[in-house]
């Protein structure tokens, strides 16, 4: 009689390992696609950070022509795309996290602060770099010709 409960005691063992090792393959298969979507989501972001310096050309030509300098041109457009990029990622992390929650009071475990903290971090060095890059792009040529055009 006590072989019958320990067989169904170690049955009930194998499935729930089995239901958790299928979990847990679809939790790393819907990880992969998030580090994928990130990663487009990287890249759309400093195309459309490089797109939005050179539509501000004439913009840019103008301040050019009241008395900035390029680093302060620089500066501006920084300034302005880390306010955006920082906005972003708290309103970004901060629904992600209120999503989370309630998996993480139920079933409790380890937060990933440093992978968190890796993936914003580089989002932002990400978004700062092509900031940068579009930035120097406009502002090494001559700004004047564009105003002329307007």
């Amino acid at each position: 009689y006590g072989d019958h409960r320990d067989l169904h005691k170690e049955y009930r063992r194998q499935r729930q390992m089995c239901i958790r090792d299928r979990e847990n393959t679809y939790l790393s298969t819907f990880q992969a696609l998030g580090g994928l979507g990130l990663l487009l989501g990287t890249i759309g972001l400093a195309i459309v950070l490089l797109r939005n310096v050179l539509e501000r050309r004439k913009e840019l030509a103008l301040l050019s022509a009241v008395g900035y300098n390029w680093y302060h041109l620089t500066w501006i457009i920084i300034a302005e795309n880390l306010f955006l990029l920082s906005f972003g990622l708290i309103n970004g992390l901060v629904s992600a996290l209120l999503s989370i929650a309630p998996i993480f009071q139920t079933r409790g475990g380890d937060f990933p602060f440093s992978t968190i903290v890796a993936l914003l971090g580089g989002v932002l060095l990400t978004g700062l770099v092509a900031s940068l890059i579009a930035t120097f792009s406009v502002t090494r040529k001559k700004l004047l010709p564009s105003l002329k055009s307007e």
